[in-house]
């Protein structure tokens, strides 16, 4: 998750167990505009066998039906699933193993998916580096069933008022960050270009991107935005931080200002 980063340097952030594995989150966000209820990706569903299960050791007592449900949404309520990218973190619960028929099901029977199609052609034809990444049985059913829609790829395009989409290439291809305006604040979901607090500074680049310098340059990018606009970054995979603000010091050094929950942030209540 660091990259080349030394251990020693990052193991005081997020501390790795025996086996030199470290918690973190699968957040998503839910969306409420209009008449439409979005969700911005899915965590990693509840498809894969123990044997692909057991690499990563996910565990903990929320999962995402139940946590819809505390915010007073119902599967049937959905009406959109937005996935920045198709990584099995990120799609793996767009379709979902119904307990009692063993079938593979859409997750939100009422929703409508949302890629592009750069990045599907992407991830039905991976790399070597991502292939295990890209696992076919959580994305290809969507669209042989006619679910899954593509978005235009273009910069800062709206994909609804309010919710502009960002494309970056760092991590993969075509990847999509979310830029939504609240009324309150903007918040960027940062997907994996930032994906925790602790990836703020500029050489913490994931080992999986498959092009780091190019993740530099978004996030130096997207960093000196958020530090001059005070949006709010989303973090999708930190286990402890939902968001933060950052700032930029006298010698232009972008680091973390203040973290917290969205709502804190966004100075709503919860």
């Amino acid at each position: 998750m660091f990259g080349v980063v030394p251990k020693r340097m990052w193991a005081g952030m997020n501390p790795p167990d025996p086996n030199n594995l470290c918690t973190w989150a699968m957040r998503t966000l839910l969306v409420e505009t209009g008449d439409r209820k979005i969700l911005i990706d899915t965590g990693v569903g509840n498809k894969q066998d123990d044997r692909f299960r057991s690499h990563f050791e996910p565990h903990g007592p929320q999962n995402l039906f139940d946590s819809l449900a505390q915010a007073g949404v119902g599967r049937e309520d959905v009406t959109d699933i937005f996935l920045t990218h198709l990584h099995f973190d990120h799609c793996g619960g767009a379709l979902w193993r119904n307990e009692e028929t063993g079938g593979h099901e859409p997750s939100f029977p009422n929703a409508t998916y949302w890629t592009n199609e750069p990045h599907y052609n992407w991830a039905i034809n991976p790399n070597p580096r991502e292939k295990a990444s890209f696992l076919p049985e959580n994305f290809v059913p969507l669209h042989e069933q006619g679910r899954l829609c593509f978005i235009e790829v273009r910069q800062n395009i709206e994909f609804v008022p309010g919710f502009r989409v960002r494309f970056v290439y760092g991590h993969t291809e075509a990847m999509m960050v979310p830029v939504l305006d609240t009324g309150h604040g903007k918040v960027v979901y940062c997907a994996d270009t930032i994906p925790s607090q602790w990836h703020v500074g500029l050489p913490y680049v994931m080992a999986y991107d498959i092009r780091p310098l190019v993740t530099m340059e978004e996030k130096a990018a997207l960093l000196a935005e958020a530090a001059n606009e005070k949006q709010i970054l989303f973090f999708e995979h930190d286990p402890i931080a939902e968001a933060g603000f950052v700032a930029q010091d006298a010698k232009g050094r972008i680091s973390l200002e203040r973290s917290g929950t969205l709502a804190e942030l966004l100075g709503i209540p919860a």
